[in-house]
């Protein structure tokens, strides 16, 4: 689109919505006096907020956009990564949340500083910002194509603006204003979505039975295909990264440990967890049926679409094309918000590791004050940091879909932090040294399955970083993760026997929470 598709309401309805996310910004600007209170909200979030805010965390523009332009274009096999988070967190939520919130001050690598080392804690950390910069770039990269397909504004603009805005919004409010930005809208992220796919349904031909019809006949509704087989994606590839997944985003994600942190109690904080995977599992798959539900809407009406048009670029088509004024308005306030609340998470999370991680250890006679300007410093940092991968995206623009890409970052920078966490929690006999073998084993298989699965060139000049022949990793991408924790967990397992034993404080451990379940202490 050329120009703007926005009416005067529209543009009311999105500065309004942006006028009280600034406020609320600003309401709790003056209690941030110390870390505890900018990064933990002072640990007196209720559960049901919590869970909020961990939804509208998992939920970004990603969801909102991605999601639908996948479900458009395929099937729902991406959904399946999702799925394996209830079926993680019923296992482990019970043990990790205690588990951190009485062994870490407030980064989550902390843990695995004690568990094995500075080393470990570094390796950890790395991680969680490699994975976070490519996402939040992803994220501003989406809102902005978004926006500029809607109202023909330069997508470059439209990304520092709305970067820089929540920038502010970070620097501002903290971790209690993120929490109860997340809150707000979250409740509007969801208002988006029902209205969304209530507009398609009234507006298709036989509602949703003939909307449903016709995504099976053309098999669009499904989790396949089901062979056993690592090379493409398949529900089996989906099914092992997605626990994966799990355990890592709950067990040693910052972004998630650090909600934990913010809870009154141990079993607030626990019933927050849930609340929020509660309510997710279930928005991601009301995103992707939207996808879906827009194939039938332009098959069964006879509509056309702009000729080359992205599936990531459907639904804001739809959006502006097939909505009345004030309804455009929600749905993008919806979509801004979604961004906003994901990118605020990331952006104070991201600074809190920092702070722990570094500045303290690298100035241990630091004023409180003192670390708590360099958390705000470092808000800003990350956000250019992430407005420039977007900027970069933008540049270079983008030959496959989105969610898939972002999935595949993830998978390539989890750097086996889930086995790490795994050895940690399950292993007694490991230890630091054959942790530290275990990093430079999964870090070389890292690199091979890299460097021998990706092209470089175009057409005819196209050929492999490193072919090795026989040899080069031809798997999907996304096992590339699921290795990678493998090699860690076991390697560094095995390497821990030509070592000392240590005695591993029984805190540290699954085998503690046991103890004490044993006990009746919990």
């Amino acid at each position: 689109m050329n120009e703007s598709s926005l009416h005067l309401i529209d543009y009311l309805i999105i500065i309004l919505s942006l006028l009280v996310t600034l406020g609320v910004g600003v309401k709790y600007s003056g209690k941030n006096t110390n870390t505890q209170q900018y990064f933990a909200a002072g640990g007196n979030i209720p559960a049901w907020a919590i869970g909020m805010s961990i939804f509208a965390t998992l939920i970004s523009s990603v969801t909102f956009l991605a999601y639908p332009g996948e479900g458009y274009k395929s099937n729902w096999i991406l959904l399946i990564q999702g799925f394996m988070v209830p079926v993680v967190l019923l296992f482990s939520i019970r043990f990790i949340v205690p588990l951190y919130r009485n062994v870490i001050g407030l980064s989550a690598y902390e843990y695995f500083e004690k568990r094995f080392g500075y080393l470990a804690r570094v390796y950890g950390s790395l991680g969680f910002i490699f994975a976070h910069f490519s996402k939040m770039g992803s994220v501003l990269y989406l809102l902005s194509l978004a926006l500029t397909s809607m109202t023909g504004i330069d997508p470059l603009i439209i990304l520092w603006v709305i970067g820089i805005a929540i920038i502010l919004i970070t620097l501002l409010g903290g971790m209690e204003a993120v929490i109860w930005l997340d809150v707000i809208q979250g409740f509007l992220l969801i208002l988006g979505g029902l209205v969304a796919i209530g507009v398609i349904i009234f507006k298709t031909d036989g509602g949703l039975s003939a909307i449903v019809n016709y995504a099976v006949d053309h098999d669009k509704i499904g989790f396949g295909p089901f062979n056993w087989d690592f090379v493409n994606l398949t529900f089996w590839v989906m099914s092992i990264n997605g626990l994966f997944y799990a355990i890592q985003k709950y067990g040693a994600d910052q972004t998630i440990v650090q909600r934990y942190l913010t809870a009154k109690s141990d079993k607030e904080a626990i019933r927050g967890s849930i609340i929020g995977i509660a309510i997710t599992v279930p928005i991601w798959t009301l995103f992707m049926f939207i996808g879906t539900a827009l194939f039938s809407f332009y098959a069964i009406n006879n509509l056309e679409l702009p000729v080359g048009i992205k599936p990531d670029a459907v639904f804001p088509f739809f959006i502006t094309t097939q909505l009345p004024p004030g309804l455009i308005g929600l749905i993008l306030s919806a979509l801004i918000a979604a961004a906003i609340s994901s990118l605020d998470a990331d952006l104070n999370s991201l600074a809190a590791v920092g702070v722990d991680d570094y500045y303290k250890r690298l100035m241990p006679n630091s004023s409180g004050k003192q670390q708590l300007s360099f958390g705000k410093l470092l808000v800003v940092i990350a956000g250019i940091g992430a407005i420039s991968v977007a900027t970069i995206y933008i540049k270079l623009g983008s030959g496959v879909g989105i969610l898939s890409t972002v999935f595949m970052l993830y998978a390539i920078f989890s750097g086996g932090i889930a086995g790490m966490l795994l050895l940690g929690l399950f292993v007694n006999r490991a230890n630091r040294q054959g942790l530290n073998v275990g990093i430079v084993a999964c870090m070389l298989f890292t690199s091979y399955a890299l460097l021998t699965s990706t092209s470089t060139g175009s057409g005819a000049s196209s050929h492999l970083v490193l072919d090795l022949g026989s040899f080069n990793f031809t798997q999907h991408k996304y096992m590339l993760g699921v290795y990678s924790h493998f090699v860690l967990f076991f390697v560094g397992w095995i390497a821990s026997y030509f070592f000392p034993k240590v005695e591993v404080p029984n805190h540290l451990t699954y085998y503690g929470y046991l103890e004490k379940k044993r006990k009746g202490i919990i």
